[in-house]
């Protein structure tokens, strides 16, 4: 096989590995990258893939907007009620006191996936030393990389928690979510639910296909997840009401469950030497605050950055020490907004699962506060939609 040299290898064709490039190209047209895709090349490949919904918050929108890769077909939210099931304690953020468009948006796996493809296809028009090459396991394709010599190699190869290839650091919670499309009898617009159960977060949140078909999101352990997936659909319905209420009136349809296994993964260091890890490759986190694909997109963002500025430059500047400490200087930009989130997410994980009294008590005080002190609201907010800055 011939020999291939390029500046920057991005190993994975996901989201995060695909805005990387994009933005890469962007902010540098003569970028020399490969881009390695397990995916097929053909987009009518993943119109059946993966089809839940997910959280992107307005500050990823407008990052994604850059590369004109926002998807059309979104839900956006205006207002989150928070609470606890049983218990006392609520919160409610709305767009209006935050002064922003939207809170969030909840959009579908598979269309953010064939928007970022179709945006970068777009770019590469204008790059004429990107090389995007489909690896495709499945058929049997030579997937061997040693053919490849890259001056820093990105790996953004991220993956579920349970089905990834290395565990560092990190913990299993315990804990399945159940995810669907629910039908509801009298749904307010742009309106997201997150209950705290004795199991874990149940969320119901906006879907794009219309005012009473909402994202379900049920976590529980995974003896109880399992046998939720089993019951029957009215037997289902019936075990959400009681869980979740009648807020949102009745529950009148369920369909697409299916189950995703939780925990939390995260690199200690994220670059050695000219390697760089970006996204679910260096960080899987629980979805109670819906920041897993937000956090990896920060990622991508600054790391296209500072290294579209550095092999802009002449080629005697592009030495294995500058890449270095490029990575290391991306690692230093990015700690404290990862650090941040990560630790935000697992606690919101963790205390929002126990049963103890004290800590019963003190989530229903918290909520409170958040409620009545909107400084603190606001920064726990802004830390959701941009991260730690």
């Amino acid at each position: 096989m011939k020999e291939q040299h390029c500046d920057i290898l991005i190993q994975g064709g996901g989201p995060v590995g695909l805005a990387c490039a994009a933005w890469c190209l962007q902010k540098f047209p003569e970028s020399k990258i490969v881009l390695l895709d397990r995916n097929p090349a053909d987009d009518a490949n993943l119109t059946a893939a993966d089809s839940r919904g997910i959280a992107l918050s307005h500050g990823s929108k407008l990052l994604l907007d850059t590369i004109d890769a926002w998807p059309t077909e979104c839900a956006d939210i205006h207002r989150v009620h928070v609470s606890q099931a049983g218990r006392f304690g609520r919160a409610l953020m709305t767009r209006e006191e935050l002064k922003q468009d939207a809170l969030g948006h909840i959009i579908r796996y598979r269309d953010i996936h064939i928007t970022l493809r179709q945006a970068l296809r777009v770019i590469q028009t204008k790059s004429p030393n990107f090389v995007w090459e489909h690896i495709n396991t499945n058929n049997g394709a030579d997937t061997d990389t040693s053919h490849i010599q890259a001056k820093c190699v990105v790996h953004a190869e991220g993956g579920l928690f349970k089905t990834q290839d290395w565990v560092e650091s990190g913990r299993d919670y315990e804990q399945s979510a159940l995810v669907g499309l629910v039908e509801v009898e009298n749904a307010s617009p742009h309106q997201a639910w997150e209950r705290f159960t004795s199991e874990g977060p149940l969320a119901v949140l906006p879907s794009h296909y219309g005012r009473n078909i909402l994202n379900l999101v049920w976590c529980g352990t995974p003896s109880s997840s399992q046998a939720r997936l089993a019951l029957s659909d009215a037997e289902f319905l019936k075990s959400l009401q009681t869980e979740f209420g009648s807020r949102i009136g009745r529950f009148l349809k369920i369909q697409d469950r299916r189950l995703y296994e939780l925990g939390l993964n995260y690199r200690k260091e994220t670059t050695q030497g000219n390697e760089v890890w970006i996204g679910n490759a260096a960080q899987t986190l629980h979805p109670v605050a819906g920041q897993g694909l937000n956090l990896g997109l920060r990622d991508a963002y600054l790391l296209a950055e500072k290294l579209s500025i550095l092999f802009s430059k002449s080629e005697n500047q592009k030495t294995a020490t500058a890449i270095e400490a490029t990575l290391q200087d991306y690692a230093q930009s990015r700690k404290a907004d990862r650090s941040a989130t990560i630790g935000l997410t697992d606690f919101m994980a963790r205390i929002f699962t126990s049963n103890l009294f004290p800590i019963v008590m003190g989530r229903g005080l918290a909520l409170s506060a958040l409620q009545w002190l909107p400084p603190v609201k606001t920064a726990l907010a802004r830390q959701m939609m941009f991260g730690r800055r």
